[in-house]
């Protein structure tokens, strides 16, 4: 059987650099150790905000190291180092519009600033590739989805898609902790 490997990327000059420590690869490993039953192997990278070596990770975690997901976080705005989605489509063989439409919706319940967010999904040979934002509170919030008061979920983070993703992509099943993120399948 196929076992599951998730790829985690985090984008960053400051934090690559030594000047802060990065929060966006730890917010995603305790995210996914919570809402994923299935077990899991992950690779993680911090690189800088240059293009090329982006699209080398990238690259190795799907070539080398056969990760199903692989997820970045950072580098998805409009300044001029934000590169990561110039970096995940170089590399695409597809892409798959609804995960950025998606996530730029979840981020607009709190931010009017989503709306400057480059956020792709694509697909290379059998893995899905997503840009997260670079904010570990964003990150739980896209993956998640949005709470009510009283914890109902209203609007569905992506988490809840991409078990079906990777199973149309010939991968692994993956099971959910349904308290955390109930899967979709139709």
């Amino acid at each position: 059987m196929n076992s599951l490997r998730i790829g985690l990327i985090s984008v960053s000059d400051r934090a690559f650099n030594g000047l802060y420590q990065d929060y966006n690869i730890p917010t995603l490993e305790n995210w996914l150790l919570k809402a994923i039953i299935t077990p899991f192997e992950k690779k993680t990278r911090l690189v800088p905000d240059e293009q090329l070596i982006i699209e080398q990770t990238i690259c190795e975690l799907v070539d080398e190291y056969f990760c199903q997901l692989i997820l970045t976080a950072g580098g998805t705005g409009p300044a001029k180092r934000d590169v990561t989605p110039d970096a995940t489509l170089a590399i695409a063989d597809r892409e798959v519009f609804g995960f950025g439409e998606h996530m730029r919706r979840i981020s607009l319940n709190f931010v009017p600033t989503a709306i400057l967010s480059r956020q792709v999904g694509v697909i290379r040979k059998q893995s899905l590739i997503l840009n997260l934002p670079g904010q570990p509170k964003s990150i739980r919030e896209t993956l998640e989805g949005i709470r009510d008061e009283n914890g109902k979920i209203v609007v569905e983070g992506i988490f809840s898609c991409i078990p079906y993703c990777i199973h149309l992509l010939d991968g692994p099943d993956i099971e959910t902790n349904s308290a955390i993120i109930k899967k979709f399948v139709p």
